[in-house]
């Protein structure tokens, strides 16, 4: 019999290979915990040094939030296409029936139901906790969400590209997740750090994303009031999008 190509076929295989994931996923308490579990206990130990500074709490709930799309996507699909890459299952995948697209959707789809996750649970969290309500407004909450997504997964892919081995793999990414995160204000005010700081934050995606969700979720500050940050990231997406394209290989690098 030919290959079904449907539209449907490509749906319900997408969801099969998504469905595995999580199954994979959560047999790995190890990678549960770096991706869902490391954000909140940020959030657990600066919610209790902030603990009655509303003001810093107004700063951190977004910043936990935006620290979380960045593990859940850049953080895990770096190491994860790389040690794919490198134990040769995405070579073994590339020569089954399953298209390629149709595996690396569901690959995303896992990745995305991690952001949604970590999302919720910093609300929850931030609305009873925290008295931060989370949702000044929802349409810019959403947008700023997937378009951090959309940022990040592709850098985080992008990236992957350059980590020669998964022995590595973990050197690299923290190598840029930890400054990104200490120098683009998930903690504190960015305003408030010195001034060469500053200047590297802005340039760097992550300020820009938690300027958008902090305006969502704190001040109510709409997607046009944030259009400049929304146009940052957009370069970085671009830009993420195309050296991920470039660069993705199938096969294992030689030695």
């Amino acid at each position: 019999m030919p290959e079904d190509t449907s539209a449907t076929s490509q749906v319900a295989l997408a969801w099969r290979q998504y469905r595995l994931e999580r199954r994979l996923f959560w047999r790995n308490p190890s990678a549960a915990f770096f991706n869902l579990g490391v954000p909140l206990l940020f959030f657990a130990l600066f919610g209790a040094i902030f603990a009655g500074d509303q003001d810093a709490l107004n700063i951190l709930v977004p910043g936990i939030a935006g620290m979380s799309i960045v593990s859940t996507t850049f953080t895990a699909l770096a190491h994860n296409m790389v040690a794919l890459r490198e134990q040769g299952v995405l070579k073994r995948i590339r020569g089954t029936p399953l298209p390629g697209g149709t595996y690396l959707a569901g690959l995303a789809l896992h990745a995305i139901t991690n952001t949604v996750v970590q999302i919720a649970i910093v609300l929850v969290i931030g609305r009873l906790v925290f008295d931060v309500d989370g949702l000044r407004d929802p349409t810019a909450l959403v947008v700023f969400v997937v378009v951090g997504v959309v940022c990040f997964a592709s850098l985080g892919v992008a990236f992957s590209h350059l980590i020669p081995s998964s022995d590595a793999a973990p050197a690299y990414v923290n190598a840029v997740f930890l400054p990104l995160i200490f120098v683009s204000g998930v903690f504190y005010d960015p305003a408030k750090a010195p001034g060469f700081l500053v200047d590297i934050a802005e340039i760097l995606p992550l300020v820009h994303l938690v300027e958008g969700l902090r305006g969502a979720m704190v001040t109510g500050a709409g997607v046009a009031d944030e259009a400049g940050s929304l146009a940052v990231l957009a370069v970085w997406t671009a830009f993420g999008v195309v050296f991920a394209v470039r660069g993705f290989s199938w096969e294992a690098r030689r030695a």
